[in-house]
């Protein structure tokens, strides 16, 4: 009897894989995108990739709108999929998607690339550009267009670089934003810009409720929030014997 595989054996695993296949990468977890949450999106020098992880134990109940929202977003997709999938995934995405299937060997996850990704058609620049905070998208702007934009709204300067700034140049200029992103002062940064640009206010910290990914807000209000978990960059490249398939 093949053995199950859950979420939790495969991601670490793969993260490992996916920096062997791909090299410099940085690996972002639950990231929010239109009315779905990404499972993993890897960030390379010049593209983003968005990547479900569809394990034994998951159905494909919610994929066809996960699919949608990951084509607005991202520039290449793949789904990663356990054996239990893999006769039959081909059918529920497109075909510029690519899989990886994923089996257990001596006890441990095994990858596979069953089909690359190819460019995806349906990719909405604006919208992969509102996975930016404002001071990054600002930066970009310094560095590539006349006019700063500093008191405009997030939208607005989204407009005004996707209409300006080709996209050959934005993915390697979001791709370096999101190498260089620090979670840890993600707050003071924002509120230093909305104080000193946008002349607004200072978003107030939400207090985070112990042993839960619920927050409380400053109105009294519980909201459920999912955990952000990065995985940085560089662990030395690790060779392994290639296997026949």
């Amino acid at each position: 009897m093949v053995a199950m595989l859950y979420d939790r054996d495969i991601r670490e695993p793969l993260f490992s894989f996916l920096e062997d296949t791909y090299g410099k990468t940085r690996i972002i977890e639950e990231k929010i995108m239109g009315s779905s949450r990404a499972d993993v999106v890897m960030v390379t020098e010049d593209s983003l990739y968005g990547i479900e992880i569809k394990s034994d134990a998951d159905t494909y109940v919610r994929l066809s709108g996960q699919v949608k929202d990951y084509d607005r977003f991202f520039d290449y997709n793949y789904i990663a999929v356990g054996t239990s999938h893999a006769m039959h995934i081909e059918e529920h995405v497109p075909d510029y998607w690519g899989i990886i299937t994923i089996e257990e060997v001596d006890g441990e996850p095994d990858f596979y690339i069953l089909r690359k990704p190819k460019e995806n058609p349906h990719i909405r620049y604006e919208e992969k550009l509102s996975l930016l905070w404002r001071p990054e998208l600002q930066r970009i702007v310094g560095r590539n267009l006349e006019h700063k934009y500093d008191y405009l709204s997030k939208k607005e300067v989204i407009k005004r670089i996707s209409a300006q700034i080709s996209y050959d140049c934005l993915r390697k200029e979001i791709s370096t934003e999101l190498f260089e992103r620090d979670y840890n002062t993600v707050l003071d940064e924002i509120n230093r810009f909305r104080v000193e640009k946008m002349k607004a206010k200072p978003r107030r910290k939400k207090r985070r409720l112990k042993g839960s990914s619920a927050v409380l807000t400053s109105d009294g209000k519980t909201i459920k929030k999912p955990d952000l978990k990065v995985s940085h960059i560089v662990r030395p490249k690790k060779k392994k014997a290639s296997k026949k398939r």
